[in-house]
């Protein structure tokens, strides 16, 4: 039996069935405990040369593509950085294969994340998701999508590019994209891109009700609204 609790002008029940299966909510919290790891470290191999280039080569003695307003910290002194961002990557990896497979089979990705065709239509799109708190609406589920689908491959994929161990076994791994440098460049504007979905994703959770949120993401269930008392 659910439960329920009373507010004036509003009867309040918890959802009867879990708004997060339990796979969900493992894999999400391991994959924070990653992403913190990845952006800690990330952050430190950047410091060591905060330039970025495009082709195969790059160094201070060349021209970049851009140069970051960085300093240069942590020259020569970036191991610990690597070792804790591939350590957090493989994680990172290995626990998004898990989630994937999982969507896959028990259709989590069709039924809560791809947006329905009817829904993308000009006027749904231009709709808040406001209505049922209990789903996702349109836009969080294109974000999300975005990020799954296509932001995590191309991080993974560049990630695998800038390594001499794989690319000297998948030489095409780093030759489609044009060189190691350019797979550097593509990793920081993707990871530039997940740190603001991060953000945007934080601010909505805080500011569409922090705890059921959190507590839905802990427990898999959450306080919802359900009708006029």
């Amino acid at each position: 039996m659910a439960d329920s609790a009373y507010v004036p002008g509003l009867f309040i029940r918890s959802s009867d069935a879990p708004r997060h299966s339990a796979i969900v909510r493992v894999t999400h919290w391991i994959n924070a405990l990653s992403f913190i790891g990845l952006l800690v470290s990330g952050i430190a191999i950047l410091l060591v040369h905060p330039r970025l280039y495009w082709g195969e080569t790059g160094s201070v003695d060349t021209p970049s593509l851009i140069d970051l307003p960085l300093p240069f910290v942590f020259k020569g002194q970036n191991g610990w950085g690597r070792y804790l961002h591939f350590l957090s990557a493989w994680f990172c990896v290995l626990n998004g294969l898990i989630y994937a497979l999982s969507g896959f089979l028990t259709e989590h990705f069709r039924k809560d994340l791809l947006p329905a065709k009817a829904d993308l239509t000009w006027r749904s799109l231009k709709r808040l998701d406001a209505e049922e708190p209990l789903s996702y609406g349109v836009h969080q589920r294109l974000a999300y999508a975005g990020v799954i689908f296509f932001l995590f491959p191309v991080m993974i994929w560049t990630g695998l590019a800038m390594s001499p161990a794989v690319t000297s076994v998948f030489p095409a791994i780093v030759s489609l994209l044009g060189g190691q440098q350019t797979a550097r460049t593509i990793h920081f504007f993707v990871a530039a891109a997940l740190v603001l979905f991060l953000l945007v994703h934080v601010a909505m959770v805080y500011l569409t009700g922090f705890t059921n949120h959190v507590r839905a993401m802990i427990t898999g269930y959450s306080i919802a609204r359900r009708e006029k008392a």
